[in-house]
């Protein structure tokens, strides 16, 4: 039992930095961005050159992921979405715009990197014994940087000058626009943000499990389910999603043969979608 709680406690935490960064930009441009999973990936690729290839420091790597993969997302907001959001008569364009982004991104990936799966070595290759789990002291790490991640992206949210102008955006554009705020800015910050918070999350995770072109796909998926377990564009709604499908996936893989686990998590995901489609914390539409 320690070490599904265990397991649990990783997998949740870096889900959640997946899905803060995909709940960040849906609430400030209203839009879902497809491609998060495939940014994540290129954060991934980026640490596995960095500390993988060229043996330098890991936390180098770390903000190389996530500085590379947040100007990423600044060059889509200000060159693609700005765009496509003033000309657009329909929010569908957007949508279509963000699938474009993906398949753009994976096929980079697949152009430059190929199909071949990459790990890195470990950062920390000692275990400890807690109880009767047996904790990777690199899994600890990855806990750690993720907790501390998550605690300081709600501190900036909350308590910074630009972090209260993306709530503001968040709950009326007109408004916002209105009070002065340069609202094109704020934009580009928050799905600069939200993207380096993938990058991040691809960093970090490819210390355990390795990354490939095609990972994307996976990830984004993962990041919708999460949004829809506990609220689109909730902060502490993503955060609930991410540990609901963080322990859901520790405990299926524990009891579970590894191909039925996610056909029960979806089966799950669709009864709980009848029951209550806005999600635990949302709100119902209209």
């Amino acid at each position: 039992m320690e070490q599904i709680v265990f397991n649990g406690l990783v997998l949740s935490a870096t889900y959640a930095v997946i899905a803060l960064g995909i709940t960040l930009i849906f609430s400030v441009m209203n839009i879902l961005n497809f491609a998060h999973g495939q940014m994540f990936m290129v954060g991934g690729f980026i640490c596995y050159y960095i500390y993988g290839q060229f043996h330098l420091p890991f936390a180098l790597a770390l903000v190389a992921a996530t500085v590379g993969v947040g100007i990423i997302g600044v060059i889509f907001e200000v060159f693609f979405f700005r765009r496509v959001r003033k000309t657009a008569t329909r929010e569908e364009n957007s949508m279509l715009l963000a699938v474009g982004t993906a398949l753009l991104l994976e096929n980079i990936a697949l152009f430059a990197f190929g199909e071949k799966q990459r790990g890195v070595p470990d950062v920390l290759d000692g275990v400890l014994r807690i109880g009767d789990a047996f904790v990777p002291e690199d899994r600890l790490l990855v806990l750690g940087l993720s907790a501390a991640l998550i605690a300081a992206l709600l501190l900036f949210v909350q308590y910074t000058r630009t972090g209260r102008a993306m709530r503001a955006l968040a709950q009326d554009r007109e408004a916002t626009l209105l009070m002065g705020v340069d609202v094109e800015r704020i934009s580009a910050i928050g799905f600069g943000i939200g993207a380096g918070l993938a990058g991040l999350a691809g960093a970090l995770l490819v210390t355990l499990s390795g990354v490939n072109a095609g990972i994307g796909i996976a990830i984004t998926t993962k990041a919708f389910i999460m949004i829809m377990i506990g609220g689109a564009g909730v902060v502490a709604g993503s955060l609930l999603g991410a540990v609901v499908l963080g322990f859901a996936e520790a405990i299926g893989y524990a009891v579970l043969p590894g191909s039925v686990t996610y056909l029960v998590i979806f089966l799950g995901l669709v009864v709980f979608l009848i029951v209550r489609p806005q999600g635990i914390m949302g709100k119902p539409w209209g």
